[in-house]
């Protein structure tokens, strides 16, 4: 690879994460390589393509253009090499956090048209407890994520549903139902929990808080208290055999399709925002 295409490389790795360091650590570069790398290329752009200032690193408008020149660039260097006469198409990576539950329910619908369009676009699918998939989105650890949508998004970012859940109350076969609570240790349901907790003038003793939903129904599964899940959760639980649901007049939740606004104008954003299951 030229020293130019390694270049754009950082570029856009520093544009997407917007921190120096982590772009550091992650294309094993040194501080000081990166910022000589993004003053060259300042300088040959005859502009200022990201600002540093006490909130953080922003891209410029003119930051924001370079951007889509680098990801084309870098597109069309990939046709060249690719030996094709006729260019392939968009190329490059998406990062996507989902949690274990949406990658097997949930994405194989929602990327099926980008992966018929666009097949040399590479997936990155990352997983982890779904009350971080916001924040590791807004930091740009990932380009997009399927998540829960709060009622108050974050003005950085974007959202479509794609899906509506029941939130439920579950326990385990041969558990008493006045028994203790399982909640999730952050997030949505946590707060929709507490929320019907104090509708209902329950008050609740913890048993145990977990990261993550599926970790919350084995605890369940194995009697320590009753849980409050996503329908969607259960339903596609190893476990779900064992449990039991119970009457609760819980809130729903919407999982959405979440970006960064400032992303959009992005040729791989966009080809996945513009899709539709």
């Amino acid at each position: 690879m030229s020293a130019e295409h390694r270049e754009l490389e950082l570029f856009l790795h520093l544009a997407r994460t917007l921190n120096y360091g982590r772009t550091s650590l992650e294309c094993h570069v040194s501080a000081a390589t990166l910022t000589r790398t993004i003053q060259r290329l300042e300088t040959r752009v005859g502009a200022q393509l990201l600002d540093r200032g006490p909130r953080g690193v922003v891209l410029t408008a003119e930051g924001r253009r370079f951007t889509t020149y680098a990801e084309q660039a870098l597109g069309l260097w990939a046709d060249y090499r690719s030996g094709s006469a006729e260019p392939i198409g968009l190329t490059g990576e998406l990062r996507i956090f989902a949690t274990v539950t949406a990658c097997q329910t949930l994405l194989p619908d929602l990327l099926a048209p980008l992966r018929e369009e666009h097949p040399q676009i590479r997936l990155d699918i990352r997983t982890g407890d779904a009350a971080a998939a916001l924040a590791r989105l807004d930091e740009g650890e990932v380009d997009a994520a399927v998540a829960g949508i709060p009622k108050r998004l974050p003005q950085t970012l974007v959202s479509r549903p794609v899906a509506v859940t029941d939130l439920v109350l579950v326990k385990a076969r041969e558990s008493p139902s006045g028994g203790p609570f399982v909640v999730p240790a952050r997030g949505l349901v946590r707060d929709a929990a507490f929320r019907w907790f104090r509708k209902t003038g329950t008050k609740p003793v913890i048993a145990a808080e977990p990261d993550g939903h599926e970790a919350l129904l084995a605890l369940v599964a194995l009697g320590c208290g009753i849980g409050v899940v996503p329908r969607l959760v259960l339903e596609s639980s190893v476990v779900r055999d064992q449990l039991v649901e119970l009457p609760a007049d819980l809130e729903p939740l919407t999982i959405g399709l979440c970006a960064r606004r400032a992303d959009l104008h992005r040729p791989l954003i966009a080809a996945l925002w513009d899709l539709r299951p």
